[in-house]
């Protein structure tokens, strides 16, 4: 088939679009801007577009778009004159991932690392929400094999178009509500819709909505409290690793640090063991070196150390800043900076008290302008709301070896060259952090 995607920057269709190339399909796509991940596509020679337009659409067979795509697109109108069939990406997963062993992994957070850490254990085809470390990039493709382990997303409700085999679940928190016009069991509805279209399902049953589920949903429920023990954090060639007892299957070491890495590990590790013996589970564990953009380690020196982390949720944020501050006192750095770019307005305001609470023992506190990822401006009044930091408010930051400067109305307001520097964020503060932008 010849298959036009629209939004081809985006993680989640350049995953699909990648997937659809390696089968041999005939891939080309558009998108507002190029992009690190449009320059990856170009290399792979798929025809990019930029911006969009009605001359993309020539005599595809089939046209995918994401979800923020608007009818009026001009790319959709002209596919839609010329009869061509136009899918929306959840629409499209029925069609791409019909003939699959899905092993799908859903969640508010977590969900990239886990389905990263469950293609190191796990051989088979994968689409992930981030580029793995360990086979450098968000997919990979197996011909042999009809496992696919994949990121669900339930942004669009897309996850229960995904054909799961195995449905993962690491938590069902409210988020992305304004998709379900913020109606709390139109959303648990899905996500029940979504477990129980797998014959297979691995659920952690002490998230707090999951929980109601365990009398009447058969699973392999994990129990993190009991079930994982003796957690500890070591540095293993000066990388973060948890090393964790898991039920009566014994020790295993998982690169990165927290309860939650050791929590999206043994979801894993129930989910692979149903086909897999435990030994070559452990072993090949230690394959995963994290996913880029998650406790990504960008800059090391003596005296400084520079992470990246696309958290953009106050749960994963939180988690992750507990992790930052064991690192810190086994580097025995006495300083943490963090650096923060909220993502969408709506996110921000919904979980504004829990955002608030996150960054509970930096000594220095940065934010940066809302990434709105095309939402309209709402105004958020930061100085007020995180008054109890010590606060600064930037418009962007730049990178120059191992040194950051702050910078506001095109000043530079300071010079981050010490201690433990972290930005989280899911926009361009990626880009930012690591002097790219």
């Amino acid at each position: 088939m010849k298959i036009h995607f629209i939004g081809i920057g985006g993680i989640g269709i350049s995953g699909l679009a990648q997937y659809m190339h390696f089968k041999g399909h005939e891939v080309s796509g558009s998108d507002i801007k190029d992009t690190i991940i449009t320059k990856k596509l170009r290399d792979m020679g798929i025809a990019i577009t930029v911006p969009h337009a009605a001359e993309a659409i020539t005599d595809q067979d089939l046209v995918v778009h994401s979800a923020i795509i608007s009818p009026e697109n001009p790319e959709v109108v002209a596919a839609k004159a010329k009869g061509i069939e136009v899918l929306a990406r959840r629409e499209a997963l029925l069609k791409i991932l019909d003939d699959k062993k899905v092993y799908a992994v859903a969640g508010a957070h977590g969900k990239s690392t886990t389905s990263a850490i469950l293609a190191s254990i796990m051989e088979g085809s994968a689409i992930i929400g981030a580029e793995s470390k360990a086979f450098g990039s968000n997919v990979r493709y197996d011909e042999k094999s009809d496992v696919m382990l994949f990121e669900a997303d339930e942004s669009d409700g897309s996850f229960v178009n995904s054909n799961p085999y195995c449905s993962i679940v690491i938590n069902a928190e409210p988020e992305h509500m304004e998709y379900y016009d913020y109606n709390y069991e139109r959303f648990y509805d899905t996500y029940k819709t979504f477990i129980n279209l797998a014959p297979l399902k691995v659920l952690n049953a002490e998230d707090p909505f999951l929980s109601t589920l365990v009398d009447t949903v058969d699973a392999k429920w994990l129990y993190p409290s009991k079930d994982i023990k003796n957690i500890e954090f070591v540095l293993i060639n000066n990388e973060p690793h948890t090393r964790f007892t898991f039920k009566d299957l014994g020790s295993f070491d998982v690169w990165g640090f927290g309860k939650h890495i050791a929590i999206d590990a043994a979801l894993a590790i129930l989910a692979a063991h149903e086909s897999m013996d435990i030994e070559d589970i452990r072993k090949n564990l230690l394959t995963f070196k994290g996913i880029k953009k998650r406790f990504d380690i960008v800059g090391f020196e003596s005296d400084s150390v520079i992470i990246d982390d696309y958290g953009h949720h106050p749960t994963e944020i939180k988690a992750t800043f507990e992790s930052v501050k064991e690192y810190a006192h086994l580097k025995g750095f006495d300083k943490i900076t963090a650096i923060w770019q909220p993502h969408k307005y709506s996110r921000t305001i919904d979980n504004l008290d829990e955002f608030i609470k996150c960054f509970d023992g930096a000594a220095e506190l940065i934010i940066l302008p809302v990434w709105s990822a095309g939402e309209a401006p709402r105004e958020i009044n930061f100085q007020e709301s995180f008054k109890n930091y010590n606060l600064t408010m930037a418009d962007k930051i730049s990178r120059a070896n191992n040194t950051i400067k702050v910078i506001k109305d095109n000043k530079d307001l300071e010079t981050l060259d010490k201690g433990l520097i972290i930005g989280f964020g899911a926009g361009d503060i990626t880009y930012q952090i690591r002097g790219i932008a």
